[in-house]
């Protein structure tokens, strides 16, 4: 009931304000020369007063009297010639009054049309104190919160990739950029970072992404998403020997069934066609072109008895050759991701064998198994 009280009241005052003017037409008009004549007589009045304390001589007050009284004439007969000016037509009139009271009678009706003045008030401090399930909310929130607390890097690193999935991705490389410099950097932040400045740069890999990417790599030199995008920026760079190599060397360091594997062939092939293919072809347990496009019309059975068949067959040859630590590092990935976590841990076992814990090989070996979560002698888990 108060609503509508404010409402109604409102309303009377603003067609109050509107009405007034036009409930005051003048009865009768005034001609614009009329106040020029008003103009020219104060003059004249004046120059009398000016003459009479002798500031003006008397040759010049009659001078400029001359030009003021026919100026004044001029006004006279013009006010004459114009008559005597009509009020407002009482149409006219009629008409804005029906405008101003329709507009406002069309735009209630609209509201108690479209509007729903029963509906409580949804402060947003309320909101934002209460967001639920609100993913715009939650994030007005925690950004509320880092203006407060800049130096947040656990704040900086949640929103990071939701600023990047968002498309927000100026504010998604600041993040990152934050939550490297506050909380450390790792793979992941600095990635994460670099995909932002690749994205906002049209897909070309800048100077500034590649130096987050080197250093990515110097951190975990087996980071599949760095590696890729120093190849692709050589690529881009017109450096096809060296980009061939480096995409080459990701398939070679690569688990079978990777996901990153067809984009990857698919830069081998256009940098040197059969050439490219060929060296996919000759490296054990890896998938060539020919297997990925046979893949994908595979169902999910058959294509894992596929990649299985590929694994099974680099076991073979780490059984002929079992110093070959780079098809080590690749068959433990690969048993990883096909879930075989005992095989994985015994193919460690095997691999520790060839190289001991204590040279870099072994170390490496470790940190792999402690990446995937593997025993390997109590060392790692």
């Amino acid at each position: 009931m108060l609503f509508w009280i404010l409402v109604a009241t409102l309303t009377a005052a603003v067609a109050a304000v509107l009405l007034l003017p036009l409930l005051r037409a003048p009865a009768g008009g005034v001609a614009p020369q009329s106040h020029d004549a008003e103009v020219y007589r104060d003059q004249l009045d004046e120059l009398k007063r000016d003459e009479t304390n002798g500031v003006i001589s008397g040759a010049d007050a009659a001078l400029a009297r001359a030009e003021v009284a026919r100026r004044l004439l001029a006004a006279t007969d013009a006010i004459k010639a114009a008559g005597p000016v009509a009020p407002a037509s009482r149409s006219n009139r009629l008409a804005q009054l029906a405008i101003i009271l329709v507009l406002p009678a069309i735009g209630l009706g609209l509201y108690l049309r479209t509007g729903h003045p029963d509906v409580p008030d949804a402060p947003l401090a309320a909101r934002l104190a209460n967001p639920g399930d609100d993913m715009n909310i939650l994030i007005a929130r925690a950004e509320r919160h880092l203006v407060d607390n800049p130096q947040d890097g656990a704040g900086w690193d949640v929103l990071a990739p939701i600023y990047y999935r968002g498309g927000r991705l100026e504010e998604a490389a600041a993040a990152y950029e934050n939550a490297a410099r506050l909380l450390g950097a790792t793979p992941a932040r600095l990635g994460g970072y670099a995909e932002s400045l690749i994205a906002l740069s049209g897909g070309i890999v800048t100077n500034e992404a590649q130096a987050a990417l080197r250093k990515s790599l110097t951190i975990e030199p087996d980071d599949p998403r760095a590696s890729f995008y120093l190849a692709l920026a050589m690529k881009q760079e017109g450096k096809t020997p060296e980009a061939l190599a480096a995409f080459g060397e990701i398939v070679r360091t690569s688990p079978a069934g990777a996901p990153w594997l067809p984009l990857v062939n698919e830069h081998i092939a256009s940098l040197g066609g059969k050439t490219a293919q060929g060296a996919g072809q000759a490296l054990p347990g890896h998938p060539s072109g020919e297997d990925i496009a046979a893949a994908s019309e595979m169902s999910a059975g058959d294509r894992t008895a596929m990649i299985e068949g590929m694994v099974g067959s680099l076991a073979e040859k780490l059984k002929q050759d079992p110093k070959n630590f780079e098809g080590w590092m690749r068959i433990i990935r690969s048993y990883a991701v096909l879930g075989r976590t005992d095989m994985a841990t015994a193919a460690v076992k095997q691999s520790l064998a060839a190289f001991p814990a204590g040279g870099k090989e072994g170390q490496q070996l470790l940190a792999l198994a402690g990446e995937l979560g593997l025993e390997a002698d109590g060392d790692v888990k």
